[in-house]
């Protein structure tokens, strides 16, 4: 069974992106010098989950309006509410709003400012 170890995001501005991720999930973005890359730390080692990467997207871009056409991360965050009044502040929009996921949690998806969908999951058992 093969498992996803990293991830990468596409960014037409990568330092705009950059904010926009620290500020909606608080992850913490390291220049890689050699390369137009930034290694993406999402949380402490110890805790589950994994790290990632930001590249510079090639000219053409995603087009709009078109079907998900790319992995989708999902991301557990503590408030689907407060993450995407979060990501409502920082420019990013609301790709498929908050929806129960009976017995796991409260899913959305947000689209980042620069086209990118990323699921939000809060834990819940209760969600209906």
């Amino acid at each position: 069974m093969s498992r996803v170890v990293h991830f990468e995001i596409h960014a037409s501005d990568p330092e705009a992106l950059i904010d926009f991720y620290t500020a909606l999930l608080d992850w913490s973005f390291v220049k890689q010098e050699a390369m137009d890359y930034w290694l993406i730390e999402t949380g402490p080692a110890e805790q589950p989950g994994i790290n990632g990467g930001l590249v510079r997207r090639p000219v053409a871009g995603p087009a709009e309006s078109q079907a998900v056409n790319a992995f989708v991360c999902t991301v557990q965050v503590d408030s689907v509410d407060d993450t995407l009044a979060t990501n409502d502040r920082l420019g990013g929009v609301v790709a498929l709003p908050k929806m129960p996921v009976p017995g796991v949690g409260w899913l959305a998806y947000v689209k980042d400012p620069d086209g990118n969908v990323v699921g939000l999951l809060q834990p819940d058992v209760a969600a209906a």
